[in-house]
């Protein structure tokens, strides 16, 4: 029987943003492209997780080869530009668009889920469960009405940042080796996004925020802190990783991390080569599981969205995770919860069940 995995963190809408035309080939048939699919999902076990809305910035004429550069550390890229209100609202919309389509167009296999209760009805009726996330929230305005009604929609996640400043906040470059303490924090809009993101039972994605935000919303937020797809610091030195100071933080609020898959994020010597096995990984979840405790860890896998090891490959490769993990010594108790249960549990105690 395949393990039911509930993911932290993917990026199919934003393949879907890119190819309009291709909706249905994409999501309902696949193309054998990219990471995710309808058919590959349920092959692959993968049961629910949270769908990301995210706004790319425009290519800059000349640009240098990132993703190069990503696999010859040591690397510093520039953050991107802060995005006009009114260039990112419209391409969100649009977004949250492809997610209530993906909905009704898969007749019954795939649900918009906006309760922990709805995830597990999902799980337990053979669906995919499927949760509303923002990964940067370029299409909020400063007066937060927007985020009133993305929540109408079905948000029920968002990251106030992702690499590059907001309006709300300043997120980590991509830099390695570096740390996460690459600026201010947050300011006072974002101040005022973290008490409504609480009172609206949101939850608040620190995966991409510069070391002082996380320390504003860890003063600030009654919620459990999450970082949807993030790594350990320890193990491999980027700045998009998490110290084992803001681990603890984490642990003590009863929150939440999902493992990214992103190699650079996961080999010691930070690059993006899909050419590893499994003991990076492995030395990840050793860690984090070590600094936070069997029930406070799962997947942010960030399919879609970055390169991920060769043993993985797609969705379709969760399965050969779960059994590098049984290699490993973990039981089926822990592998249950870090597949599934600690997300579902987080869920609930974020919003208010």
């Amino acid at each position: 029987m395949v393990q039911p995995v509930f993911d932290g963190h993917n990026d199919i809408l934003l393949r879907l943003q890119m190819a309009p035309g291709r909706r249905d080939s994409i999501w309902l048939t696949g193309e054998g492209r990219g990471h995710l699919d309808l058919p590959r999902m349920r092959a692959g076990g993968f049961a629910g997780g949270m769908f990301a809305i995210y706004v790319p910035s425009p290519c800059a004429p000349g640009a240098p080869d990132y993703m190069a550069m990503m696999d010859a550390p040591p690397y510093e890229i520039e953050l991107p530009a802060m995005l006009p209100l009114e260039w990112a609202q419209p391409i969100a919309l649009s977004m949250a668009g492809h997610l209530l389509w993906m909905e009704r167009a898969s007749e019954g296999a795939f649900r918009l889920c906006r309760t922990a209760a709805e995830i597990e009805g999902a799980r337990r009726d053979g669906v995919i469960a499927g949760v509303m996330h923002m990964e940067g929230a370029e299409a909020i305005d400063p007066g937060l009405d927007a985020l009133h009604v993305f929540h109408a929609l079905g948000l029920r996640s968002l990251g106030p940042v992702w690499s590059r400043p907001t309006v709300f906040g300043h997120g980590v470059p991509f830099r390695f080796p570096g740390t996460p303490d690459t600026g201010p924090g947050l300011s006072d809009a974002g101040k005022r996004l973290v008490r409504s993101c609480n009172a609206l039972r949101i939850v608040l994605d620190l995966s991409h925020l510069n070391e002082a935000g996380f320390n504003d919303v860890a003063a600030l937020s009654d919620a459990p802190l999450i970082a949807t797809h993030s790594n350990a610091h320890a193990v491999t030195p980027s700045t998009r990783n998490l110290t084992d100071r803001q681990l603890d933080m984490i642990r003590e609020s009863r929150g939440m991390v999902g493992l990214n898959f992103a190699t650079v994020f996961l080999r010691p010597d930070g690059r993006r080569s899909p050419d590893m096995g499994w003991e990076p990984v492995l030395r990840h979840l050793d860690h984090l599981i070590g600094r936070l405790g069997e029930d406070h860890v799962g997947f942010g896998s960030d399919f879609d969205g970055a390169e991920v090891p060769q043993g993985i490959g797609d969705v379709t490769g969760l399965p050969a995770l779960i059994a590098a993990l049984e290699g490993h010594g973990y039981g089926p108790a822990l592998i249950e919860k870090l597949a599934w249960g600690n997300w579902v549990s987080v869920l609930r105690r974020t919003w208010g069940e």
